[in-house]
């Protein structure tokens, strides 16, 4: 696993060894960040359910000025602070050992520009966080990673990739 684009591109990613965390592929990566891209120049960036934090590393590596990572399994946070070491962006970032639910609903409106989510697939956890964005807009834009059979609320974009498909929310549209 490796950063896809930007300042980093190349730069290799620790992967956890517990089999319950699954990093966000490196084509899943890349389309989020041609879709946004100047949307992540001088962002303020959320990562929830961060595993390893490549998400929030990209958007970096991309032109994000910082990135919160928020996490809570010992193997994701192994990893997401070794890759922040490796990059020697530790002043550029935060992570909160939190479950991300009570993270985002404690969260106030616009407190970021871009906030990605990538919780388990099939979960509910996703349905949740999208819930409390519509109620709060903690985040300008929400890029959530899901099961492509997981129904959500329709967003601004869908893009499907194999079995993952990327919705996007924008504070700045209705719905």
């Amino acid at each position: 696993m490796r950063i896809v684009g930007g300042e980093f591109a190349g730069r290799d990613l620790m992967s956890p060894l517990d089999s319950r965390i699954r990093p966000t592929g490196e084509l899943v990566r890349a389309a989020i960040g041609d879709i946004l891209g100047d949307t992540l120049r001088g962002a303020s960036v959320l990562d929830l359910f961060a595993g390893t934090g490549a998400i929030g590393l990209e958007a970096i590596s991309r032109g994000a000025q910082s990135a919160d990572f928020v996490e809570i399994s010992r193997g994701g946070l192994h990893s997401l602070r070794a890759n922040i070491a490796a990059l020697r962006l530790i002043r550029r970032t935060r992570v909160f050992v939190r479950d991300a639910l009570p993270f985002a609903d404690a969260l106030a409106p616009d407190r970021y520009s871009v906030a990605f989510a990538d919780p388990p697939y099939s979960s509910r956890m996703l349905d949740r966080l999208i819930e409390s964005w519509q109620r709060i807009r903690w985040a300008r834009v929400l890029v959530v990673e899901h099961a492509t059979s997981h129904r959500i609320p329709a967003g601004r974009e869908c893009h499907v990739l194999e079995d993952t498909s990327l919705t996007i929310y924008d504070a700045s549209r209705p719905g």
